[in-house]
């Protein structure tokens, strides 16, 4: 039955978003409107993984969510939080990879919100890339949203934290806010499985200070693996 339900949730939030994406094309004129369009959807899909698949989720540390500028290095281990900080963030700007750019109507509204798209071969030039088109989000308000680690990870699985979060932190010289989550647990990869239970996502305080980088990375690391009191 898990596996019908999970079966059954892919193939309505496919749907959905193929029906939403044409309905709401006009949207794509207007930042606002792309935006508003893209919570709609998240807000759904999250609806329907709920009825049909059982998964809730609970946010915690709400107090330390930014309402203006500021990065958002989290952890990554399935669609769910790109869907849920899209739902809680004001003004989400997600750090994606170019291969993206290739899935229609996903890429439409995520070109439209002003997501930045980077090439991870590209070194050097990719990071002066994806700093200077976040200097023009944070500008309108946005907060960056960026996976420390660079790719998914599985539950329980340590990648090494990649050096770009704390470079655009210095660049740009706004809190980063580290959140974790529990999402792979439910949110199965690879495959269409999700399993029914609560996914928690915590809000860590932010992190201003990144005048050693390697002392901010060990604190990112620690706050979203869970060591905050190894941090210092």
């Amino acid at each position: 039955m898990t596996r019908l339900r999970s079966i059954l949730f892919v193939l309505l939030m496919f749907l959905f978003a193929i029906v939403t994406g044409l309905v709401a094309w006009p949207a794509l004129f207007k930042r606002e409107w792309s935006l508003a369009v893209s919570k709609f959807w998240t807000r759904g899909t999250l609806w329907l993984l709920k009825v049909l698949c059982g998964i809730r989720d609970e946010v915690r540390g709400m107090e330390h969510l930014p309402t203006g500028p500021a990065i958002i290095a989290a952890k990554h281990q399935s669609m769910w939080e790109t869907l849920k900080l899209t739902t809680i963030l004001p003004r989400p700007c997600f750090v994606l990879k170019k291969e993206l750019k290739g899935w229609p109507i996903f890429s439409w509204f995520a070109i439209a919100n002003g997501f930045i798209f980077i090439d991870r071969e590209a070194g050097a030039k990719s990071l002066r890339d994806m700093t200077n088109q976040a200097k023009e989000r944070l500008a309108e308000g946005a907060q960056i949203v960026i996976f420390p680690e660079g790719t998914r990870s599985a539950p329980g699985e340590r990648l090494p934290y990649q050096p770009g979060v704390a470079a655009l932190a210095k660049a740009l010289d706004v809190p980063t806010v580290p959140v974790s989550h529990n999402s792979g647990e439910y949110w199965l990869q690879p495959g269409p499985i999700k399993k029914p239970g609560t996914i928690i996502m915590t809000i860590h305080p932010p992190i201003t200070d990144v005048s050693n980088r390697k002392q901010f990375l060990r604190a990112v690391e620690a706050a979203i693996e869970g060591e905050e009191e190894t941090a210092a």
